[in-house]
């Protein structure tokens, strides 16, 4: 029995790295803007998080923080040019400033060091409580009972002798 299945742990990668991606473009654009996206930015920003959330549970060298953060990095490129198609405004071209970009590639780094250590720290945890299940439950021995006899017949006995007919003709009619 694996300590952490390699699905399980995708997945919950995928998922931190889908609601990270949505979070730092929505954050972002509301620090820039002042408003929250809505209609069809929502939309674009979620299939953006479905998207990135599927690719780091797919991709298996995610759970390496170089591969994590190059898709996380991507995942706030594509968010960005989605909300400016949507129509999201993000301020005139000159408000990015580069206080505003070292925020965004500080927010992403910090994101998949997470992401990597919570991935980590998750095996090493269910991997400790598979060892100390497995010290605590000891399996039972099975042993075959084996009947000699019984008191009463078998199943297949009683549903023979059920299904025998005791009716015949009547006695006027054999003589």
């Amino acid at each position: 029995m694996p300590a952490l299945p390699a699905t399980t742990a995708a997945r919950l990668r995928g998922i931190a790295s889908g609601l990270l991606t949505a979070a730092l473009a929505v954050a972002a654009h509301g620090a820039g803007d002042g408003a929250a996206p809505s209609g069809t930015a929502v939309v674009l920003l979620a299939v953006l998080a479905a998207t990135m959330g599927g690719l780091a549970a797919t991709i298996s060298r995610t759970a390496d923080v170089r591969v994590l953060l190059g898709l996380l990095a991507s995942g706030q490129l594509i968010g960005h040019l989605l909300l400016a198609t949507a129509g999201h405004s993000h301020g005139e071209p000159e408000s990015i400033t580069p206080a505003m970009l070292a925020g965004h590639a500080l927010a992403v780094i910090v994101g998949a060091l997470l992401i990597a250590a919570g991935d980590r720290l998750c095996r090493a945890v269910s991997r400790v409580a598979t060892v100390a299940a497995r010290a605590v439950v000891t399996p039972i021995p099975s042993r075959q009972a084996v009947v000699v006899g019984a008191d009463q017949p078998l199943r297949s006995a009683l549903l023979l002798a059920a299904s025998v007919s005791h009716r015949g003709p009547p006695v006027r009619q054999v003589r």
